[in-house]
């Protein structure tokens, strides 16, 4: 996968790189671990060679992230200097996010490819981009979400052993999100762990066609296919009990202008996809109102889909030789 590196050596003085990253949505309903979209929404990611490491955190949504080698950015930094035949260095990391943590809206999978683009760059590009979606799917464990932070826009994918098949589509015009954020965290292994291990045949077929003209609704623009096209049988229904008023806001959203309704990932976040054309406070207020019904508070924003996929700033190459 990597060039030969050679003789390469690190310049401290000249080895600096920063990136960003965008959040993203997971599954869209029935596309279970296959299908990601990217929004607005960013994390920042600057790694600078030096002769001691450093990690610094910027703002409330990185409470509680670990500021020693034991960071995952860190980790999965030096695991691409290892993998291109160079030494682990000592790094200054800088993180900075928008994307609330442990939420459903790919903190993890933005940190995990902000970390792998930032750190190929800064070791001399020894791996592509496809490389790049391999490592980070084998690190989050499905490509949904590392594949819309990477390239932006729609991406559907799935997982072989030494591959990552993939389809990047641009988002449909118009096509935005409201995003309700309760105001407490779902870790993906709780939400996982609710899931049975076997489906019936008629949840096979239901998952099968919804996915289907899902992403035939998504690149074609039909956006009137998305009530029907974002039902779930696979996650959702068994999901519920850990996200008071999720079936709710997932039946009736449609009623106050929703395109359609899912769980955003593993959750909590529930996302509500929109025209923006249309008035959106009506469905704001409800899902709001919803959600206190069950005694829970939340944040709501307003997600615009990002096209872009990650970003590199600026970038002084690390390695010379």
């Amino acid at each position: 996968m990597a060039s030969s590196p050679g003789e390469r050596v690190y310049s401290v003085q000249n080895g600096k790189v920063k990136v960003k990253v965008p959040a993203s949505t997971a599954n869209l309903g029935p596309g279970f671990d296959t299908i990601g979209m990217a929004f607005q929404l960013y994390t920042t990611i600057t790694l600078e060679l030096a002769e001691e490491t450093t990690i610094r955190l910027h703002g409330p949504n990185l409470s509680g992230i670990p500021a020693d080698k034991s960071n995952l950015i860190y980790k999965v930094a030096t695991e691409v200097f290892e993998k291109a035949g160079l030494a682990a260095p000592e790094l200054v990391v800088e993180i900075a996010s928008d994307i609330p943590l442990t939420r459903g809206l790919g903190s993890s999978a933005s940190a995990i490819v902000g970390a792998l683009v930032a750190a190929n760059e800064l070791a001399g590009r020894p791996f592509t981009k496809e490389h790049l979606y391999m490592m980070a799917t084998e690190r989050e464990g499905h490509p949904d979400n590392v594949g819309a932070s990477l390239f932006g826009g729609i991406v559907v994918a799935l997982m072989e052993r030494e591959n990552v098949p993939y389809v990047r589509l641009n988002v449909p015009k118009h096509l935005e999100a409201i995003a309700v954020i309760p105001e407490f965290m779902l870790s993906t292994e709780k939400s996982r762990n609710v899931l049975p291990s076997m489906y019936s045949r008629q949840d096979v077929v239901h998952t099968v066609s919804h996915t289907g003209v899902l992403v035939g609704a998504l690149a074609t623009g039909n956006l009137s296919l998305l009530k029907s096209a974002m039902q779930d049988v696979v996650h959702q229904p068994y999901r519920v009990p850990l996200v008071p008023g999720l079936e709710k806001i997932l039946n009736e959203a449609h009623l106050h202008g929703a395109l359609g309704a899912a769980l955003s990932g593993a959750g909590p976040t529930i996302i509500a996809f929109i025209d923006n054309r249309m008035p959106v406070a009506p469905l704001e207020a409800f899902m709001v109102r919803t959600l206190a019904g069950h005694g829970v508070d939340c944040t709501v924003m307003r997600l615009v889909p990002d096209e872009a996929g990650v970003q590199i700033e600026h970038c002084f190459s690390g390695v010379t030789g």
